[in-house]
């Protein structure tokens, strides 16, 4: 069967996170969905990570092996006309048979925003935090550099039996103030 590959943005507000979850809204359940429909068989895609629910992502990978008469081009048309507005297939191609979105995925970005101003942002409202003081972003340098380079993060996970590695590297922290 060919292996799909999909570069998805999505608005998370609405969403339960990523994974596909029993009777509540996912991402990963509307793609299966509209790819079922579309091939008439359940299909099955894998991301190349998970995002909580609310978290938004402006390009995850994912892929997903189906069979279908369509092109690339009339996939991503068609999952785009069927997928609610909040996500967009932003690229579908064939990729290579041993193509795994999670296991051959190289990094991930986090962009965090915060904004400080004299009015609401009420168009970016859902995508900002607002503080309520003046960060100093000098102290926020100096405490980020700590995290730069590989260390375990098992304090911040929220199952003490993890069996898989906790360790990863930060190879990078902006701060930057506009």
């Amino acid at each position: 069967m060919p292996n799909y590959k999909f570069e998805i943005s999505y608005d998370g507000t609405r969403y339960y996170g990523w994974e596909r979850q029993p009777g509540k809204d996912t991402i990963q359940g509307k793609l299966e969905n509209v790819l079922s429909l579309m091939t008439e068989n359940n299909v099955e895609v894998t991301g190349a990570g998970r995002t909580d629910a609310g978290v938004h992502a402006r390009r995850m990978i994912a892929n997903a092996r189906f069979e279908t008469c369509f092109s690339p081009e009339e996939i991503k048309d068609y999952m785009n006309r069927y997928l609610p507005d909040d996500i967009c297939v932003k690229k579908t191609v064939i990729a290579s048979d041993r193509f795994h979105a999670r296991y051959n995925a190289v990094g991930k970005l986090y962009t965090y925003t915060c904004y400080v101003g004299d009015s609401k942002p009420v168009f970016d409202r859902k995508y900002v935090y607002i503080p309520d003081f003046i960060p100093d972003t000098e102290k926020m340098r100096e405490a980020a550099a700590y995290l730069i380079g590989t260390h375990d993060f098992k304090a911040f996970c929220a199952n003490p039996k993890m069996k898989k590695s906790t360790v990863r590297l930060v190879d990078s922290i902006e701060i930057v103030q506009k």
